[in-house]
């Protein structure tokens, strides 16, 4: 398994998996508008991180920020946040969802950052248990879910 940094090469892959995500999620959103107005104009404009995994294909994605006033999305900041983090069905169970985590924190580390935090959808609490993650009483109304965290 590899990971890096999305690039033109695996744009049009991360794209198609996102969408595939947000269908996972049953949101109703209109991806389109999401991924072009807000995460890859992020993305493009360096107030967001995005690294894909590619297994033969890209498998999985993270989205992960130091939180900052300039960014629309900043809760705690100073904080590192993964924001999104997603692998194929298939690739679940596989450790490619932990590689992806353990890069964003090698790279929030690697910024100073100490703490992270994340806000996970239900059925997810206990993969960020098991990385070391400890769920506060603190409730995000936005994503209805306690704020787990993790010093780094």
């Amino acid at each position: 398994m590899r990971i890096n940094v999305l690039t033109e090469k695996t744009r049009a892959a991360f794209c198609a998996l996102f969408k595939e995500y947000y269908d996972e999620l049953d949101c109703g959103e209109d991806t389109d508008h999401l991924l072009d107005e807000y995460v890859l104009a992020d993305f493009d404009a360096q107030l967001l991180k995005i690294a894909v995994a590619e297994v033969d294909e890209v498998c999985g994605f993270v989205i992960y920020q130091t939180d900052s006033i300039e960014n629309e999305w900043c809760l705690r900041e100073g904080m590192g946040t993964v924001r999104e983090l997603y692998v194929r069905p298939r690739f679940r169970g596989k450790g490619c969802g932990g590689a992806l985590l353990a890069y964003a924190e090698d790279r929030f580390k690697d910024g100073g950052v100490k703490r992270v935090y994340v806000l996970p959808a239900d059925g997810t609490q206990g993969f960020f248990i098991s990385a070391g993650y400890a769920e506060s009483d603190e409730y995000c109304e936005d994503t209805d879910c306690n704020f787990f965290y993790k010093e780094l």
